[in-house]
């Protein structure tokens, strides 16, 4: 067996499946305003919007009048 990209049995048949990713472990500290935590943000806010969007489109009212119904 040898370090290429691919693995080929004994009878010279590939094995595309003999090849595990690379693992490794991030150092960084996973609290406060991290990248991950701003893309994670933004998309939620994403999908409230399209979501308050299609409830206004569905049921007629907007969002002041969903809260004045509370």
């Amino acid at each position: 067996m040898t370090s290429r990209s691919y693995v080929v049995e004994e009878q010279n048949r590939l094995n595309n499946y003999a090849i595990e990713p690379k693992m490794y472990v991030d150092q960084n500290p996973g609290f406060g305003f991290t990248e991950y935590a701003e893309k994670l943000n933004g998309r939620l806010a994403m999908i409230g919007f399209v979501a308050l969007i299609a409830i206004e489109v569905f049921t007629g009212h907007g969002a002041i009048a969903w809260l004045t119904i509370l």
